[in-house]
């Protein structure tokens, strides 16, 4: 059986270790993992903020590298899966060759611990140590419904983890709305790391780097003790 890999933009420029345990987790799912060496953005940093047709360029050479491969193709990043499964279809809508191939792509994409919870029969025992919380990411939970598949991932690996106040509550991040409205998203940011230090969880964690990201720069400047973990890091433990 054989998994393609779309890494994301930010797994391949600043957390190399997510891709390689996503990796690890799919191998251990008893998948054959390839990675389409010409990937590059999906478009989705440019069709959030308005540009359309730097989008829909990005966009066409992303379909045609992953059109041209075989069997699921599997994100370790819902905002990224969400795009390629519901946006590049509506942005490529006009044109009628490039829509065939956004649907056919569409299909087969699978955000990372959805595939591994619904499509797989994975069995790990993590060893993180002390306790866990999750943070459910915007696109994640609201464009693809992925919840209770992360969390019943860690629970069935053996993670000992915590509920977590306004689970559901943006971090603040948004992408280009941390830039555009730096207040709001430093405000957010604070009631999101105020919930997970009070859930008294040793680690926080998330399926987007990106929330990931902003989380971990807003406790490490409090000084927190608690880490941030991509989930594929906490259940690929024992097999990096």
């Amino acid at each position: 059986m054989v998994v393609q890999l779309f890494v994301t933009c930010l797994v391949n420029s600043l957390y190399p270790n997510v891709g390689k345990a996503s990796v690890a987790l799919l191998e251990k799912a008893g998948y054959r993992v390839e990675f389409p060496i010409d990937q590059a953005c999906c478009g989705q940093p440019a069709f959030n903020g308005g540009f359309d047709d730097e989008a829909r360029s990005q966009a066409r050479q992303t379909l045609d590298v992953l059109d041209a491969t075989d069997g699921p193709i599997v994100v370790p990043s819902g905002s990224c899966a969400a795009m390629l499964i519901h946006h590049t279809p509506d942005l490529l809508a006009a044109d009628p060759d490039y829509l065939a191939k956004a649907h056919r792509v569409a299909q087969r994409t699978h955000e990372l611990t959805d595939f591994l919870a619904n499509e797989t029969e994975l069995a790990v025992a993590a060893d993180e140590s002390g306790t866990t919380t999750y943070h459910a990411s915007c696109h994640a939970l609201r464009g693809l419904g992925v919840l209770a598949q992360p969390k019943q991932l860690l629970d069935d690996a053996g993670v000992v983890r915590v509920e977590l106040d306004g689970e559901d509550e943006c971090c603040g991040f948004g992408g280009l709305f941390a830039i555009k409205a730096p207040e709001v998203s430093v405000a957010m940011m604070e009631t999101k790391i105020g919930q997970i230090e009070a859930s008294g969880a040793d680690v926080v964690v998330g399926v987007d780097v990106s929330c990931l990201m902003h989380i971990g720069g807003g406790l490490k400047r409090k000084g927190s003790r608690v880490v941030v973990k991509h989930i594929a890091e906490v259940l690929a433990g024992e097999t990096e």
